[in-house]
C-alpha cells in the first residue's frame, strides 16, 4: 500500500509540474464556435418582450415575464423565476398552457456538481439527473435522461464523457453512450472520440461521432472585438440490403460564421453551403433595454425569418449598489 501510495505521489507532483489546465467538457468542446460566434440558438422570429425584475445579487433572485407573438417555437407566454447562490441554483418556466419545466443544480465540492431538470408538458415528459466533476486538468460527467428500473430493468439513457489535458495544448477524450428505450429492445452502446488544440488566439476541435459522422470546428479571434469561426459536420450512414458496405449516404453541412463586438452592441452573422444566411444584431439602448434583431434567409427552401425583441431588465437602486460591491470576486453560481 504505501508503494502505491508513492507512486501515486510521483505521478501526482509529474502531472503538476506540466501545467496543465482544465479543458472544459465534451459537450462544450467546440463552444467559442457553437455558442459565442455562431446564432443557432439564439436566432428566433416573430415579436418578443422580456421583462426581468431583480430582487437580489448576492444571492442572485429575479423573475421575468416573457411574451411572443408570430412565434411557432416560442408560447405567447412565458413566467420564470431564477434564484442562484455559490452552493445552489434554481430556476423554474410555466407558460400560457401550464407547460413546466425546471432545473437544480448543487455544488456539493467546488469540483463536484450534480445537476437535474425536469420537463412536464402535454407531449410528453423528461427528467435529467447529471454529475460533473472539474479537475485541475480534466473533466468527467455521467448523465441518466428518463432513467427507470419499473419494467423489470434499467431503461432510458445514460452517457459518460471524459476529457483529459494531454499537454497545455492537447485534449483528448471520449464519450459513450447507452440507450434501451424499453426492456423489449435490447441495448445500444456508442462510443465517440474528441479532440481540442487549444493555439494562441484560435482553437481547433473535432468529434469521431460512433453514429457514423465527422464534426470539426475552428474559432480564431481577428482582433480584440471580431472573432470568427468555422463548423463541419458530416454524416455518413450505411444504406441498402446488401450489408453495412452496400451503399453509403454522405450529407455534409459547412457553417461559417463571425462575431463584432461593439462598445454597447454586437453582430453575428453565418452563413452554410446550403444557401441559408442569418444574422443577429444585439443592441443596448439604455443601461436596463436592449433591443435585438433576427434575421433568416433559407434560399434552397425558399423561406425568411424576422424576429424583433425587446429586454428590459429593471432593479432596485439597492440591488445595483449590491452588485457593484459584489463585482467580479463573487463565487460562480453553479449553472
Amino acid at each position: 500500500m504505501a508503494r502505491l501510495r508513492e507512486a501515486y505521489t510521483t505521478f501526482s507532483e509529474r502531472r503538476e509540474a506540466l501545467g496543465l489546465s482544465n479543458p472544459g467538457t465534451v459537450e462544450n468542446i467546440a463552444k467559442e464556435v457553437q455558442r459565442d460566434v455562431f446564432l443557432n440558438n439564439l436566432s428566433f422570429s416573430g415579436l418578443r418582450a422580456d421583462l426581468t425584475k431583480a430582487f437580489s445579487v448576492a444571492p442572485l433572485f429575479q423573475v421575468s415575464h416573457a411574451l411572443a407573438m408570430g412565434s411557432q417555437s416560442q408560447p405567447p407566454y412565458t413566467y420564470a423565476a431564477l434564484y442562484g447562490s455559490p452552493k445552489v441554483f434554481l430556476q423554474a418556466n410555466v407558460d400560457n398552457e401550464l407547460s413546466f419545466s425546471g432545473r437544480f443544480n448543487y455544488r456539493w465540492t467546488p469540483s463536484f456538481v450534480t445537476k437535474t431538470s425536469v420537463q412536464l408538458a402535454s407531449m410528453g415528459s423528461m427528467v435529467s439527473l447529471e454529475n460533473d466533476y472539474t479537475g485541475s486538468d480534466f473533466s468527467a460527467s455521467l448523465k441518466a435522461i428518463n432513467p427507470s428500473i419499473l419494467d423489470g430493468g434499467i431503461t432510458g439513457m445514460v452517457m459518460a464523457s471524459y476529457l483529459q489535458s494531454v499537454t497545455p495544448k492537447l485534449s483528448l477524450g471520449l464519450e459513450a453512450l447507452w440507450n434501451r428505450v424499453a426492456m423489449t429492445h435490447s441495448p445500444e452502446l456508442v462510443v465517440s472520440y474528441a479532440a481540442r488544440y487549444k493555439g494562441t488566439d484560435w482553437i481547433a476541435s473535432g468529434q469521431l461521432l460512433a453514429q457514423g459522422g465527422i464534426e470539426a470546428s475552428y474559432w480564431r479571434r481577428l482582433s480584440e472585438k471580431v472573432e470568427t469561426g468555422i463548423n463541419l459536420n458530416l454524416a455518413f450512414a450505411a444504406m441498402g440490403p446488401g450489408g453495412p458496405m452496400a451503399g453509403i449516404k454522405k450529407e455534409g453541412t459547412v457553417t461559417i460564421g463571425a462575431k463584432y463586438d461593439f462598445r454597447a452592441s454586437s453582430f453575428r452573422a453565418q452563413i452554410d453551403n446550403n444557401g441559408k444566411v442569418a444574422c443577429l444584431l444585439e443592441k443596448r439602448v439604455a443601461p436596463p433595454i436592449q433591443v435585438t434583431f433576427a434575421g433568416e434567409i433559407d434560399h434552397k427552401q425558399n423561406q425568411a425569418k424576422l424576429g424583433l425583441a425587446v429586454s428590459i431588465d429593471a432593479a432596485d437602486p439597492e440591488v445595483m449598489e449590491q452588485q457593484e460591491r459584489v463585482g467580479a470576486d463573487a463565487p460562480p453560481i453553479p449553472f
